[in-house]
């Protein structure tokens, strides 16, 4: 568990109030390379200094918050005072409602996480309690906060018996797929593409999903980048290989097809089975009608 809560306060049903702690769902040992700027000349680090027009570079300690309320004119704002504003009702996450899992489209995620941690020994049977009931009755919750100066929208879903909670954009933040309706030209598909494009997604879901096995490659190829460089290696690049690009749609469905049967071939032959059976099979309708 990290060392330091991201927020502290409470988890608010109507009456029911649960004390917990935020902790982000990021781990922070990742792994990830960063790479730092310097002078293509000497190969000094860039430095980024804060500085006064007045009075030239500042110390961190002396810098301060303010708004500017007319031209070139400020007033300062504390961050105790902005604590002082804070309401009973900011302090915590207050539930609106509850939706299933699938409601809430995943458009409206951000990206930022965290998991909330009964804080003491008070909080440890209402926790539990909301975990159970919304687990069994497979219910996500919708609820407000106020973390790092800001109202946050967040999604609330219990995982494997602990609550995630997702910060969410508002509506207002997410372009909606009809801004790009006009990009979109409907095409006629036919049922022989439409039945081998089946086929190749059918070969191409795997029985159980495991996300553990997706690893960041580029991390690992960057390592042994620096490695090299750092032993005074020459960097080869890997051999291209060249593939002749398939223009026609159906000749590339069908090798993509036979591509998927080499991995899993019994499954994906039954499926092209009753995909191309789907194709043949003619409407009742068109069956009563040819037959009168």
């Amino acid at each position: 568990m990290p060392a330091r809560s991201s927020w502290k306060g409470f988890l608010k049903l109507s009456l029911v109030s649960v004390p917990v702690k935020a902790y982000t769902a990021t781990a922070s040992s990742s792994g990830e390379i960063r790479l730092n700027q310097l002078h293509g000349e000497c190969h000094s680090r860039i430095n980024y200094k804060k500085t006064c027009p007045v009075h030239g570079e500042v110390a961190n300690d002396q810098i301060v918050s303010g708004y500017e309320h007319a031209k070139g004119q400020y007033v300062i704002i504390d961050p105790e005072e902005i604590e002082k504003l804070r309401s009973e009702d900011e302090k915590a996450i207050n539930i609106d409602g509850f939706v299933s899992p699938n409601e809430l489209d995943p458009i409206y995620f951000s990206g930022k996480s965290y998991y909330l941690i009964p804080d003491g020994p008070v909080g440890q049977k209402p926790y539990g309690l909301l975990v159970q009931g919304m687990t069994e009755m497979k219910r996500n919750a919708i609820a407000r906060v106020v973390m790092h100066g800001r109202s946050q929208l967040v999604l609330i879903r219990p995982i494997d018996g602990l609550l995630n909670m997702a910060i969410l954009n508002y509506d207002n933040q997410v372009t909606k797929p009809v801004a790009f309706e006009e990009e979109i030209t409907k095409a006629a598909v036919s049922n022989e593409e439409l039945a081998l494009a089946k086929t190749l997604i059918e070969a191409s879901t795997p029985k159980k999903f495991e996300f553990d096995k997706y690893q960041d490659d580029y991390t690992a190829k960057l390592t042994q980048l620096i490695e090299k460089k750092v032993a005074g290696e020459e960097i080869v690049a890997p051999p291209i290989h060249d593939q002749a690009p398939i223009i026609n749609l159906m000749d590339a469905l069908r090798e993509s097809v036979a591509k998927a049967k080499k991995g899993e071939p019994e499954e994906v032959a039954a499926s092209e089975k009753k995909m191309a059976a789907s194709v043949r099979k003619p409407a009742r309708g068109a069956a009563k009608r040819k037959s009168g």
